[in-house]
């Protein structure tokens, strides 16, 4: 079962750009007067070096306006965090990776729409092309690497080299999705696109991107980490907040190209003002680099090469957000209003992105004008003259837990004084008025709605959700079922792994000697699902006999299939 396209969360930080209007007049962009006390203030919970913090930087008209640091570097020795410490940056290191990709196209070494199998010939045959530009965003269908990684047993504070990951990728045998169909975070692309480089520059792609990207822009703190053993002075350390106070978050990466750039927040400010004032590549590189990707139907995406953008007009915004064990990074860019912003943290409950938005609303505020509280919500009206009266006992045939079979959500249904109710949250309900007896439209919603319970082709009820005159969404309805059937060991030659499948005090566990226990809950006969995010999706198959394998899919690994090898 695989899922429809997700709408990625990091947008809803730059909502503001798709409901105001400019007041200045085009190409006249300016900013506020902002002062070091306002942004120092943002920050004042952080200014203890007994507890983790953040480093912070502002490029704003080609200069830095504002470079600080704030909490500990390394809690052992209350070592304050500077402009200058080093931070692990996750995954801001990809437009740094799709860079490096560019400045080889601009030698004529490769072609963004070279098959990636050109290069790495190794690489499995899909029965599909997948291009370099595919791989740089976002795009190639790949499984996601983490997801197959923790799949197979891995965790991800186990040192975890290319090679191993290579290993892995060279094995999937199945596609997510055909290539440029879709837009679908992967960071396994970026690993690939890394090993390009090192093919064709002849370098490994730490020494490449230091001699062609960092020293020429005297980013002279930055790096990519490759071997996880080596010695980084005046490095930020990687911690999380628990019950007991603070603990290490390990990260033993020894892997580049989706993440393992080190780098300062004043290094940052350098990138940034490339972007603006080309050192390394030039203007044309830039525009490629800052071109969202279209998708095989003509649709544009929101992800450009190693990074997402959004706006209308001129205004365009540039983010990427980073995060690895303790480590929190978001970068920003908003080039009509010449202002770049960076937060490094290292600890895991530091909203890096929150205080980068804090940031440029300080620098926005009053030169963007919302025009959202103006518009009125327009409510659709069914038509009262197609109700039907239905009694609580036939309404209460429709009580219970529904489960979205494409995005993997809940919701539950429920009767309270004698009217149907659908509920996502405690915040969030609506009352359904019968239109028929297995019928119901959405009352209070701004679209038309309509819910009609049936049944699947194994007579399992479902629910079909109509939004206007749109392919329908089918929730699947939850339903007992004999777990025994399910019990035993099943292997993957993907992952080169085996699971147990036991029942233990009613309900069914998924077992594997390097990963905790996971309690799977049936949704219907075949279909389980949990909390854990490598497991939302469990689906059995049977030949005529009994069970006989299974495949799990997550956001990103769907369909990673087992055979049943015993009961």
């Amino acid at each position: 079962m695989k899922p429809q396209r997700l709408t990625l969360l990091l947008f809803l930080a730059i909502f503001f750009f798709r409901i105001v209007s400019i007041n200045a007049q085009p190409q006249q962009y300016q900013t506020n007067t902002v002062t070091e006390a306002q942004l120092d203030q943002l920050f004042e919970d952080w200014s203890d070096v007994t507890k983790p913090g953040m480093a912070v930087a502002v490029l704003k008209d080609g200069k830095i306006a504002y470079a600080k640091g704030f909490g500990s570097a390394n809690l052992e020795y209350d070592i304050p965090i500077t402009p200058t410490t080093i931070f692990h940056s996750a995954s801001l290191s990809k437009q740094f990776t799709a860079f490096a990709i560019l400045l080889l196209q601009q030698e004529g070494k490769l072609s963004l729409d070279d098959d990636v199998r050109k290069h790495l010939p190794e690489l499995p045959d899909f029965g599909h092309t997948i291009t370099l530009r595919h791989l740089a965003s976002h795009s190639s269908g790949l499984r996601d690497q983490w997801r197959l990684l923790e799949l197979a047993g891995w965790r991800l504070d186990d040192v975890i080299t290319t090679d191993k990951i290579l290993g892995l990728v060279e094995r999937q045998k199945g596609l997510n999705f055909t290539p440029g169909d879709e837009n679908r975070y992967s960071n396994t692309g970026f690993t690939l696109l890394a090993q390009v480089v090192e093919r064709l520059s002849g370098q490994s792609f730490a020494d490449f991107t230091a001699a062609r990207i960092f020293q020429p822009l005297g980013m002279v703190n930055t790096q990519f980490y490759d071997n996880c053993e080596k010695i980084v002075k005046n490095r930020a350390y990687s911690y999380k907040k628990t019950d007991e106070g603070f603990k290490k978050s390990i990260l033993s990466f020894s892997n580049v190209g989706p993440t393992s750039l080190f780098t300062t927040a004043e290094d940052m400010t350098r990138w940034a003002l490339n972007f603006e004032q080309p050192k390394v590549g030039n203007r044309a590189l830039i525009d490629q680099l800052n071109t969202p990707f279209t998708l095989n139907n003509g649709e544009k995406t929101g992800y450009a090469l190693g990074q997402f953008t959004d706006g209308f007009g001129d205004i365009r915004v540039y983010v990427h957000s980073g995060s690895d064990a303790g480590y929190r990074a978001y970068f920003a860019r908003i080039p009509a209003f010449h202002l770049s912003v960076v937060v490094l943290a290292n600890l895991s409950s530091i909203d890096a992105e929150s205080y980068t938005f804090q940031v440029t609303n300080l620098y926005l505020e009053g030169q963007i004008q919302s025009t959202s509280s103006s518009e009125e919500r327009t409510i659709f009206q069914p038509d009262p003259k197609t109700f039907i009266n239905l009694s609580n006992k036939q309404l209460k045939q429709f009580e219970g837990e529904y489960f979205e079979s494409s995005e993997w959500y809940k919701r539950k249904l429920y009767v309270k004084n004698d009217t149907l109710i659908y509920y996502r949250s405690a915040s969030s309900e609506s009352k359904l008025a019968p239109i028929a007896e297995n019928t119901f439209k959405m009352l209070g919603d701004t679209e038309d709605v309509t819910l009609m319970f049936t049944t699947n082709k194994a007579g399992e009820p479902q629910l079909e959700f109509y939004v206007n005159d749109r392919e329908p969404i089918t929730f699947l309805r939850y339903t007992e079922v004999d777990l025994n059937d399910y019990v035993g060991i099943f292997h993957s030659e993907e992952l080169n792994t085996s699971y147990s499948f036991v029942v233990e005090n009613g309900t069914l566990v998924l077992k594997h000697p390097r990963r905790a226990d996971v309690a799977l809950k049936p949704i219907q006969k075949n279909v389980f699902t949990s909390d854990n995010r490598n497991y939302k999706f469990v689906e059995f198959t049977r030949n005529d006999r009994a069970v006989s394998g299974l495949s799990i899919s997550n956001w990103g690994a769907w369909d990673v299939r087992f055979d049943r090898v015993k009961q």
